[in-house]
């Protein structure tokens, strides 16, 4: 196919164009948005070479000129919804400024539900994902621990946001085709789980169960997530352990 590299390549390491022949027709910006235009209306599994092609208004071959691979697709989307984080100055508590660009980077997910799907090293060295990088690593200055470890931080904390919000969006999608409401679901399950602790073969189980339910207020899961992310820092922060 026209465009597609023999050997390993990177795109941002492609030019956009070169000197020669007329202007491109669509740039690398035109593209992201038609494919993350399409995954956010009818999910990743519809974007494909042929789809943005048609959403563009050209041919699927021409495509290939600017994107060579599918997997170049994904980086260009990635990228793209990437510049929705807001890099702010940071104030100098790392720990509230990583709170809350992992509160943004959950809320960028949400809005693009595809997105936990794709989040992999691999498609990790997008200009704005790069720009987000050295944007957590500005916030967490005050952190007096080793450069490696201040990215390990930022990959563990990144990992739970993805993790939390794949797990609540998979939730959403899976109740969305039941005949039935997600408080229905979570009864009925609830209640099979009672009946299977209280059979007595599950001891340590049944106290977990037991301390739960005298609790009078349901579990906030927005709650459990923060909580998460508190433990995650309290893990790199010196003054905590």
């Amino acid at each position: 196919m026209a465009g597609r590299p023999a050997v390993p390549e990177v795109i941002w390491a492609r030019p956009e164009r070169t000197g020669r022949g007329p202007k491109p027709a669509f740039t690398r910006a035109d593209i992201a948005a038609a494919a993350v235009r399409i995954a956010d209306e009818r999910g990743l599994d519809a974007v494909s070479m042929r789809h943005v092609a048609a959403e563009l208004g050209c041919g699927t071959m021409s495509l290939y000129n600017y994107v060579p691979r599918k997997e170049d697709l994904y980086e260009l989307m990635i990228d793209a919804v990437g510049a929705e984080h807001e890099l702010f100055e940071p104030t100098g508590d790392w720990r509230a400024d990583m709170l809350r660009n992992a509160e943004e980077t959950r809320a960028i997910m949400r809005r693009h539900t595809w997105l936990p799907r794709l989040m992999a090293g691999v498609y990790g060295f997008s200009p704005n994902t790069l720009r987000y990088l050295e944007h957590c690593l500005a916030c967490l200055e005050p952190l007096d621990v080793p450069a490696g470890t201040k990215t390990e931080l930022i990959a563990l904390l990144n990992g739970v946001v993805t993790t939390y919000t794949a797990n609540d969006i998979a939730t959403v999608e899976r109740t969305r085709s039941m005949p039935w409401s997600v408080a229905e679901e979570n009864a009925a399950r609830m209640a099979y789980l009672g009946s299977q602790v209280a059979t007595g073969a599950y001891p340590r189980l049944a106290a977990v169960f037991a301390e739960q339910s005298g609790q009078s207020d349901p579990i906030d899961l927005e709650e459990v997530f923060r909580r998460a992310l508190e433990r995650v820092l309290d893990a790199f922060d010196p003054k905590r352990r």
